[in-house]
């Protein structure tokens, strides 16, 4: 349904991540220009444009100083709201979720997704289906065949492996129960183990082992945790890359100059032919 989607951005600071946003001349990450526009704003203004979503709410410590200067522009759009994080994304999350502010369903995306899409919002959401809860993954081989020298963190399965896309959808009240998962392994990342272990040895054996696909994984540890959850593959190697350092920085900004190369030239092209 056109516009029954709430967009929650999350565009909080971890630690650490304050060098990487003053090497650019920002306090916030979210803030560091990408192709000559701060990164949030380019995911805010794909999420304005794409169909199903209806609302957005900016999540951050202080989201009111995303919105000046060049996003000075947010403040006075109708469909943009703001909250403010506390302890841990998940639990941010869990407190705005299913409120009037950001009523299910709900998407989940990130301010440093510069290179977010339109096409990759509704692919990912027509994905989703009518599950409580889905995620976002590509495929090593489509990034690594685009582009091979980007290092992403792969999660291995039997079928394959795959990385995150910084999408999530959470259709129902039921999929708060992933948030709970979410908190715990945010809480300590070394407790991921036990996390696996919590829903069974043998589920967690054959995680470890990569003798369980992605798909049957997902099932399982949903089912055990009341809740149904679905892997959504895309077909974008770019919705796989996020600006965490550097080098995404460097790879996303050569992405988004050839996008405008391409527009460029694919205008040129059609205003020839009508001459």
């Amino acid at each position: 349904m056109s516009g029954a989607w709430t967009a929650i951005v999350l565009a909080g600071q971890r630690p650490g991540e304050n060098d990487f946003a003053e090497a650019h001349g920002t306090r916030w990450k979210a803030l560091i220009p990408v192709g000559g526009e701060p990164m949030l704003g380019r995911v805010v203004r794909v999420l304005l444009d794409a169909a199903p979503i209806g609302r957005i709410v900016i999540l951050a410590q202080d989201p009111q100083s995303l919105m000046t200067g060049a996003l000075g522009w947010m403040v006075a759009e109708p469909r943009i709201a703001t909250a403010v994080s506390g302890d841990g994304i998940s639990r941010s999350i869990a407190a705005i979720a299913g409120s009037a502010a950001a009523p299910f369903p709900l998407l989940l995306a990130t301010a440093d997704h510069a290179l977010l899409t339109g096409e990759m919002v509704e692919a990912f959401l027509d994905g989703a289906g009518e599950t409580d809860a889905a995620v976002a993954l590509v495929e090593r081989s489509i990034v690594e065949a685009a582009y091979p020298e980007t290092r992403r963190t792969w999660l291995r399965f039997s079928d394959g492996d795959y990385s995150g896309a910084n999408l999530f959808a959470l259709r129902t009240a039921k999929a708060r129960k992933g948030l709970e998962m979410w908190a715990e392994v945010e809480r300590d990342r070394k407790k991921a183990l036990r996390l696996l272990m919590s829903f069974g040895p043998l589920l967690a054996l054959r995680a470890l082992t990569r003798t369980i696909s992605l798909d049957r994984a997902l099932a399982i540890a949903g089912r055990r945790a009341g809740f149904a959850v679905r892997a959504v593959r895309l077909a974008f190697a770019e919705a796989a890359i996020d600006v965490d350092k550097p080098a995404d920085l460097a790879l996303a900004e050569r992405i988004l100059a050839a996008r405008t190369r391409s527009a460029v030239e694919g205008g040129g092209a059609q205003r020839g032919g009508a001459a």
